[in-house]
């Protein structure tokens, strides 16, 4: 993403403000401005969704503390969509039309947030999305808070073969969208690196599965072949217990055969007994043992607001964290809760992160992070063993696909386009 990197120099919060709307009819009346959470509470995904429905029900308890937002304060409007993708939008469309909710906060997987899509971009709302995802994607209406490829599988995949020496590759995936264009992703990057065809095994499983015993003997087996093999895990909620349960059962250790997830931080490790899985490791941008002040007084607070000292905080917390610091600020520059006005003052917007730093959001709806390794510790938490050295930009083209390599996002006027091709000069030729 370096053409967008150098292109965004520049201060767009004077542009935006100039612009900024009137109060429409709808929010001036209300005494409170609503916002939506859009989680799932049961189902499959149930096991890391319900913590980021706390967490904006305590960021929203935490800001109204403070005064809420213009003068008045935040409701939240809890949905449950029950891990059912075509629920998702059902249930994003009842927040927008009937309850007025001013943003929606939520979805994990792709396949829910592709499903809200459409609705979000038909009724002009917004979404903060707080997870990892494979990119390939940009809209105006939603704001992409957790990790891109290129911010988190991809320096995991360098990460194993400098500091590991992996040459063999196994991309296990839940058998959805996220995982499919990650491991499409990942293939092509590998593939450019000289990585032969016959040393990438892919395989995918339903979400839920459990048996996992022909899968990880197949994995074993193609580890065997006297190259140094790993696992790049992007399986998704609760089919990650008997996974690792399975790896140690066939005595897969983390020095022969190590895993690094993208899917599994502190949150699903406090449900699992973590000795199978110390040595392993995780790609995120954020870990609860982070060394900052930010992240030892925001711990603090959850543990308070919990009255649970026991409750963890993970990486799509803090994207949750960003992505409500962020809307609250551009709300405060455009003086209201207009989508339109939100979305102008949002660009170039800057809040803390968890880390001792700070995101800022990008032209193309996407943020600044720093990239970070952890290894499962017998505790449940994570030894930090690599951290980037600067903060890298959400690229939400891949530069590793050849209908993706040419393309750019700019949502500032006079571009505005999510798919900008730097070669041909045009918008469009891919659906955003």
């Amino acid at each position: 993403m370096s053409s967008l990197t150098a292109r965004f120099i520049g201060t767009f919060a004077a542009a935006a403000m100039g612009a900024a709307l009137a109060f429409s009819p709808a929010v001036a009346a209300d005494d409170t401005i609503k916002v939506g959470i859009l989680h799932s509470l049961s189902g499959t995904m149930a096991i890391s969704e319900t913590t980021l429905k706390d967490t904006m029900l305590f960021l929203i308890d935490e800001q109204n503390k403070k005064g809420g937002v213009l003068g008045k304060k935040l409701e939240a409007v809890v949905v449950d969509p029950a891990s059912d993708w075509p629920l998702f939008a059902e249930k994003a469309r009842q927040l927008i039309e009937q309850d007025k909710v001013a943003a929606v906060f939520g979805c994990w997987t792709s396949s829910s947030r592709k499903s809200v899509l459409p609705v979000f971009e038909e009724l002009n709302s917004m979404l903060f999305y707080p997870v990892q995802y494979e990119g390939e994607e940009s809209s105006r209406n939603v704001f992409y808070t957790g990790a891109a490829p290129n911010q988190q599988a991809i320096p995991a995949v360098d990460y194993l073969a400098k500091e590991e020496g992996v040459e063999r590759w196994v991309l296990a995936g839940t058998d959805y969208v996220y995982p499919q264009t990650t491991n499409k992703i990942l293939k092509a990057y590998l593939n450019a690196k000289g990585v032969k065809d016959e040393d990438i095994m892919i395989n995918y499983t339903p979400f839920g599965h459990s048996d996992w015993q022909t899968i990880v003997s197949d994995i074993k087996k193609f580890g065997s072949a006297g190259k140094k093999t790993a696992v790049v895990s992007t399986i998704n909620g609760d089919a990650n217990v008997p996974f690792y349960k399975e790896l140690a059962n066939q005595g897969i250790k983390a020095e022969d055969i190590p895993v690094v997830a993208f899917s599994v931080g502190e949150e699903e490790l406090a449900g699992l007994d973590t000795k199978p899985l110390v040595g392993h490791l995780a790609a995120w941008n954020y870990f609860q043992s982070v060394d900052a002040d930010a992240n030892a007084e925001f711990i603090k607070e959850w543990h308070a607001y919990t009255k649970n000292d026991k409750r963890v905080t993970n990486d799509p917390m803090e994207a949750t964290y960003i992505g409500f610091n962020m809307w609250v600020k551009a709300v405060e520059a455009a003086g209201t809760t207009d989508s339109n006005a939100v979305i102008d003052s949002i660009v170039g917007v800057s809040v803390p992160n968890l880390s001792g730093g700070s995101a800022t959001m990008m032209p193309n709806h996407h943020i600044t992070k720093p990239v970070l390794i952890g290894e499962v510790q017998d505790d449940g938490q994570f030894d930090i063993v690599y951290q980037t050295p600067g903060l890298v930009v959400g690229d939400e083209w891949s530069d590793y696909l050849p209908g993706s390599k040419d393309l750019i996002s700019d949502w500032r006027k006079p571009m505005s386009c999510g798919n900008f091709n730097v070669v041909s000069g045009k918008c469009g030729g891919v659906t955003n």
